[in-house]
């Protein structure tokens, strides 16, 4: 093919042939807007294509295979790792939105098939009349995260105690791969047959899970259904110093009772409440009321979450967060005392569970939380370490920070940390960086106008950025020590630099295998990069 039939400028106009003026943005606003994510801009993208169906998602990648342009996918947009973000010139941004289709929910067979742009919450939605979930169903971001992003990215959260990540409930995966062929895995891929179970044969649907969107782009997706649980306990524990609330974090893992487990230091505590509407917001306090299975239950519950109010925070040192759900009352109760016991063994005092009562009844809240509640940027980096090292590694970086204290202090860069569970063996730490900075458009329209017009506006501050770039690296280093594993790979972490010769061979080799152009979202992983 001729060198003027392969730039982005002739697929652009290809594709609005094939997808239609409102299916293709070439704009420099929509360009601009569509290659950041919460923490980077990236290169700006040639063009924005928005495919309605798996059909034309096919013939836009076929198209830009024949001319060799790169497609990033791009889902919610909620990277913090330079997920989609382009690396390079001449590189389309494929917007997977639109893939936006329940296909199937099939409570016969226990399984439900979903687009890749179906988000979190509308598929926990599209379920519940059903009276099933998925086992993993959701970030607490899911009001805009895809399930495509979800399993190129993987997920912490809902169900994760209990059930593991995105991909541990998934059973078949639709990809198109870089030529624009279909391939489906596990029994979706058999001839005749439904995708009801992932393992026949080698695990094709592992390949595509936590690719960071640099094998493939995923088309649809089939998860494993569940019964809503017939019940639910939660409670929350205060603990005076961080090794007692990671201990206990630790302990109450190893029991696998938990669904979910999560907990805070005093400043991501103070945040939160200062950020968030959860105790005084009325349609929360509903919600509350609503889960509790009858009238009276209700009222009670949601009393005792309005007369706590934020107060009971207010001097909170570190705290920790659980629920349990199963089939009975009596049983999640027994489970719970076993978590009681946990907490009282380490110091830990029984305080009131709002915030966990409310996060489980309004379970995918508005993102106002990607800015701080004095319109400070926000941007999160975490890492998962087996849980026997969990209490330890959160003690370094904290040493970490500790030794960065007046750079921090000096730049007005307030840290907190996360910490959650996934499973019996992944111990999830997340520190987080809020910063007096300017936002971008992806901020805005995450947040929403409303939310913009009761926060401050900060200037431009390239020198608190530079030092919040040196403190994340802080933890990078120290979880690369540790031989620590991540979500969201992108262009962050250091997937590459940490594989032994033989595994990178491997990736490479499959790499090769789905996308020996190496068009596929270049540089995701460390694949593509020099």
């Amino acid at each position: 093919m001729a060198d003027d039939f392969k730039s982005a400028s002739d697929l652009s106009g290809v594709l609005k042939q094939q997808l239609g003026e409102d299916g293709l943005r070439d704009d420099q606003a929509s360009c601009e807007f569509m290659s950041q994510d919460i923490w980077t801009k990236g290169e700006t993208a040639a063009f924005v294509a928005t495919p309605k169906t798996i059909e034309e998602m096919q013939a836009a990648v076929r198209a830009a295979h024949d001319r060799g342009i790169s497609l990033n996918p791009r889902g919610g947009g909620y990277s913090y790792t330079k997920g989609y973000t382009p690396d390079r010139d001449n590189v389309g941004i494929l917007d997977l939105s639109q893939l936006n289709k329940v296909v199937e929910v099939n409570t016969e067979d226990m399984y439900v098939t979903v687009q890749a742009g179906v988000t979190w919450a509308e598929l926990y939605e599209a379920l519940r009349p059903h009276g099933v979930r998925t086992p993993f169903w959701g970030p607490l971001s899911g009001i805009g995260s895809t399930i495509g992003g979800g399993l190129s990215q993987n997920n912490a959260f809902f169900g994760a105690g209990k059930y593991g990540t995105t991909g541990e409930s998934l059973l078949s995966i639709s990809v198109v791969l870089a030529d624009g062929t279909l391939v489906r895995t596990g029994t979706g891929g058999t001839k005749n047959g439904k995708p009801f179970w992932r393992y026949y044969g080698p695990d094709l649907t592992g390949l595509f899970c936590g690719d960071t969107g640099a094998l493939g782009y995923k088309a649809e997706a089939t998860f494993r259904l569940i019964p809503l649980p017939k019940a639910e306990e939660t409670a929350s524990f205060e603990f005076s110093t961080r090794a007692a609330c990671a201990e206990a974090m630790a302990r109450m893992m190893r029991e696998d009772i938990a669904c979910e487990i999560f907990g805070f230091d005093p400043n991501l505590t103070k945040v939160r409440l200062a950020r968030a509407s959860l105790v005084s917001d009325a349609k929360a306090l509903t919600n509350v009321m609503k889960s509790q299975g009858s009238l009276l239950k209700g009222l009670r519950e949601g009393a005792k979450v309005a007369l706590a109010g934020r107060g009971f925070m207010d001097k909170v040192d570190y705290s920790l967060h659980v629920c349990v759900e199963g089939r009975s009352a009596a049983g999640v109760k027994e489970d719970i005392q076993v978590l009681r016991d946990i907490a009282a063994d380490l110091g830990g005092k029984e305080i009131e569970n709002s915030i966990p009562k409310i996060i489980r009844a309004n379970p995918f809240g508005p993102m106002n939380n990607i800015l701080g509640p004095q319109g400070e940027r926000w941007v999160p980096i975490h890492g998962i370490v087996p849980v026997s090292e969990g209490p330890a590694t959160w003690a370094e970086i904290e040493a970490g920070f500790e030794a960065m204290s007046d750079e921090l202090d000096q730049h007005d860069i307030l840290t907190g940390f996360l910490i959650t569970s996934l499973g019996t063996t992944g111990y999830l730490i997340e520190p987080v960086f809020l910063w007096p900075e300017e936002v971008w458009p992806i901020h805005e329209h995450t947040v929403g106008e409303d939310w913009m017009k009761k926060i401050k506006r900060h200037t431009t501050n390239p020198e608190a950025t530079a030092v919040v770039e040196k403190a994340r690296q802080v933890v990078l280093d120290v979880f690369s020590k540790r031989g620590g594993a991540h979500f969201q790979i992108g262009r962050t972490y250091p997937y590459r630099e940490g594989r032994e010769e033989a595994t990178w061979k491997l990736v490479e080799a499959i790499k090769n295998a789905v996308d020996e152009k190496g068009i596929v979202n270049p540089g995701s992983l460390g694949l593509g990069v020099e």
